[in-house]
C-alpha cells in the first residue's frame, strides 16, 4: 500500500520533491524547444512535438454556450476552445470513436503548504485571451474553491513537473494551447452550480504518463486525458508515485486521482530514454 498524505510529512515531501525537481531540471537541459519528458511503466520518455495542437469542435457542440451549436457559429471558431469534461468522438484526421492513443496529463490539484496567496497564482502573461481567470483573480478564485493554491496552478510549484519547459514561463507548455476551459469540470466536481460557463484558467503544471506499448511511437495524435491528483503521496517522484499507467488506476480505485475527457489534442513521438529512471 502507498503511504496517504496523513502519513507523510510535509516536511519529508518537500525534501523529496526538491530533490527530483534538481533531476528533472538536469534531464530538462538536454531537451529542445519542441521536445518535453513523460513517463511510461516508471521509465522516462521523450516526447517531439511535430505540428500544433488541436482541440475538436463537432458540429453540434456549443462549446462557447451561446445557444448555437458550431455548425451555424463561425464567431465560435475564432478563438480556440479547449475544453475539459467534454467527450469527443472524432480525432483531428476525423478518425471516428473514442479509442485514441491517450496522453494522461497528471494535474497536481493539492497544496504542499495551503498556500493562502493569492500573489503566488500564475501571472496573466500579455498575450492571453482576456477572459482568462489568471494572476491575484485566479489566486483569490482557487483559494475561495479549493481552500488554498494547487501546485497546479502556482508560478513556482513545490513539485517538479514535466511542463512548463524548463526557462519557460508557467501557464505554458511547448506546442500547447496556453489556456484550457474548465467550466464543466468545475460543475462536476461540486464546486461551481450548473449550467456550465466558460472559464478560461491557463494550461497547469503537469506531467505525462502513457501506456509502455506506447513508449516508442511514431508521431500521431494523442488525445489529452486530464487526471486530476489529489494527494500528495501520488506525484511521480524518485521514492514513488504514479509513473505508470497501472499506478495512475490505482490511485484512481483509491480515489485520489480522477480523470477527466477533453477535446485536446496534441501530435508528437515518443521514444524511451535509455538508463533513465
Amino acid at each position: 500500500m502507498k503511504p496517504t498524505k496523513r502519513s507523510i510529512s510535509r516536511l519529508l515531501l518537500g525534501a523529496a520533491f526538491a530533490s527530483i525537481f534538481a533531476i528533472g531540471s538536469a534531464h530538462g537541459q538536454a531537451l529542445q524547444p519542441n521536445q518535453t519528458l513523460g513517463f511510461s511503466n516508471g521509465k522516462l520518455v521523450k516526447f517531439t512535438y511535430q505540428q500544433n495542437y488541436d482541440c475538436v469542435d463537432q458540429p453540434r457542440d456549443d462549446l462557447d454556450y451561446n445557444g448555437m451549436a458550431a455548425q451555424s457559429d463561425s464567431g465560435e471558431f475564432q478563438t480556440p476552445i479547449c475544453q475539459a469534461g467534454i467527450q469527443t468522438t472524432v480525432d483531428p484526421t476525423g478518425k471516428r470513436g473514442t479509442d485514441f492513443s491517450i496522453l494522461y496529463v497528471l494535474v497536481p490539484m493539492f497544496s504542499l503548504n495551503d498556500d493562502q496567496n493569492p500573489d503566488d497564482a500564475i501571472p496573466c502573461p500579455p498575450e492571453v485571451r482576456s477572459s482568462t481567470l489568471c494572476g491575484r483573480a485566479l489566486g483569490n478564485t482557487l483559494i475561495k474553491l479549493f481552500g488554498a493554491i494547487p501546485e497546479a496552478y502556482k508560478a513556482k510549484p513545490l513539485v517538479s513537473t514535466d511542463c512548463p519547459n524548463p526557462g519557460s514561463p508557467p501557464g505554458t507548455c511547448t506546442m500547447h494551447a496556453s489556456t484550457v476551459d474548465l467550466g464543466k469540470v468545475l460543475v462536476a466536481l461540486g464546486k461551481l452550480p450548473a449550467p456550465a460557463k466558460n472559464i478560461f484558467l491557463p494550461t497547469p503544471n503537469h506531467s505525462h504518463v502513457i501506456e509502455n506499448s506506447l513508449a516508442n511511437t511514431k508521431a500521431i495524435w494523442w488525445e489529452v486525458v486530464p487526471v486530476l491528483v489529489t494527494d500528495p503521496a501520488d506525484w511521480p517522484s524518485e521514492d514513488g508515485g504514479i509513473k505508470s499507467v497501472a499506478e495512475l488506476k490505482e490511485a484512481e480505485r483509491e480515489g485520489d486521482a480522477v480523470q477527466v475527457p477533453s477535446n485536446f489534442f496534441l501530435f508528437f513521438s515518443s521514444h524511451k530514454m535509455a538508463g533513465m529512471h
